[in-house]
């Protein structure tokens, strides 16, 4: 794995893990339908299923990790979002959420991770 690979594996871990601080149950990461792109986490919040996008970045780059997620992307967690529910049984009754969980680095001490709760 290279090191932009690792950067991404650290920060999905560390979304997974304030995700479970919140109270949601992280149920799937790196989940993949053919060639339509991956959701890094698949959780519930209570009857609620989450989309969650993970972008992470060093403190030093130029901008937020929000910034990462064009209309583009947000189209396409739409999709494999659909492709989720497809394969698993449909709607859960409280709907489907994105959400993104924005992780920055700093040279020192701890990452800053930010969960910004339904971006799309």
């Amino acid at each position: 794995m290279d090191a932009r690979g690792a950067l991404g594996r650290y920060g999905e871990e560390l979304a997974a893990r304030r995700l479970a601080r919140a109270g949601m149950t992280v149920v799937a990461r790196n989940w993949r339908r053919g060639r339509g792109g991956e959701i890094d986490i698949v959780a519930r919040d209570g009857d609620a299923l989450v989309v969650c996008e993970v972008k992470t970045r060093r403190a030093d780059g130029f901008e937020h990790p929000a910034a990462g997620v064009p209309p583009a992307k947000v189209a396409r967690l739409r999709r494999l979002a659909e492709g989720w529910l497809a394969d698993h049984g449909g709607s859960p009754p409280g709907g489907v959420r994105i959400d993104l969980v924005a992780v920055v680095l700093p040279r020192r001490g701890a990452a800053v991770v930010e969960h910004i709760r339904g971006v799309a």
